[in-house]
């Protein structure tokens, strides 16, 4: 086990942003006894698996927590729950995830996959430090490898999978025509980032687009190893890609890729009991 939430409870939102506080960090959530609470949502996005009606595993907020949204929040929201489900040849096929929607968890995964040995590119590591600066960034982790080199680690968190890298318009024009009613419930594409656009043409993350550019400049110092880790918290997937609907973030990481920046995408499993699972380290990344 790589990790354990404690005190997850299954909760439905009924409005996000909140009606009390008008973020988009915070949501409005009702109990299993119908009482409404507010509960916070580390991440901006999270593909349509935080929103209204959706039902998502909480757990309550320490009354001592520093951060700011303690004030007006009681829970705080990790995973998402998605369903689906095909009729293929009168066969119903079904699909239940829960999915990490916490950045933060995405490291606390990675540093756990880290000091257990899961990562089989990065085992037996000598010393580790979070939250490090170098050039311009600061990095979720510097190290020393156990051949003795320093390493990079940036870690992103990988919430989104879909049968074709495509944008929504396109996705409903595939799906009428029944273009993903024979694909494999279980082998959709990741990919990353996500997210949107205010202009055609835009990245979709400044920070991520910073970060794997300045990965490929650490790179040229040849002592240093630079590694990106894309977490994918969930299991319905069959590889991994920078998204097409992001090109320029996608030229950057083909270009670093190139110049030795190392990929690590690890796939993690969630029960309802809130045990983190290692599933693999190896997932396909598609050029």
């Amino acid at each position: 086990m790589l990790y354990k939430l404690n005190d997850l409870i299954l909760v439905k939102i009924k409005s996000r942003p909140s009606k009390v506080c008008k973020t988009p960090y915070v949501a409005d959530i009702e109990l299993e006894d119908g009482t409404i609470v507010q509960a916070h949502c580390a991440s901006l996005g999270c593909c349509g698996l935080c929103e209204k009606d959706c039902y998502v595993y909480a757990s309550p907020m320490k009354s001592n927590c520093a951060q700011s949204k303690s004030k007006v929040c009681s829970y705080k929201i990790y995973l998402a729950r998605f369903y689906e489900e095909k009729v293929i040849s009168d066969l119903v096929i079904t699909n239940n995830q829960l999915i990490g929607i916490d950045p933060k968890l995405a490291e606390t995964l990675v540093e756990n996959a880290l000091t257990q040995n899961y990562l089989k590119t990065l085992t037996h590591i000598r010393t580790y430090k979070r939250e490090v600066c170098l050039l311009n960034s600061r990095f979720d982790f510097a190290g020393i490898d156990e051949h003795g080199k320093y390493f990079v680690l940036e870690v992103k968190n990988v919430p989104l999978a879909d049968y074709a890298d495509v944008s929504s318009t396109e996705r409903k024009k595939m799906i009428k025509n029944g273009d993903f009613a024979n694909l494999d419930i279980n082998k959709k594409i990741s990919y990353f980032p996500d997210g949107y656009r205010k202009k055609k043409g835009e990245v979709v993350s400044e920070r991520a687009l910073k970060h794997i550019n300045e990965l490929a400049e650490i790179s040229h110092s040849k002592i240093i190893r630079p590694i990106i880790c894309f977490v994918i918290q969930r299991t319905d997937v069959s590889s991994f890609q920078a998204s097409l609907l992001d090109p320029i973030y996608k030229a950057a990481f083909n270009d670093a890729i190139s110049q030795g920046v190392e990929v690590i995408v690890l796939v993690v499993s969630w029960n309802a009991q809130g045990e983190a699972s290692f599933v693999t380290c190896e997932l396909p990344v598609n050029y």
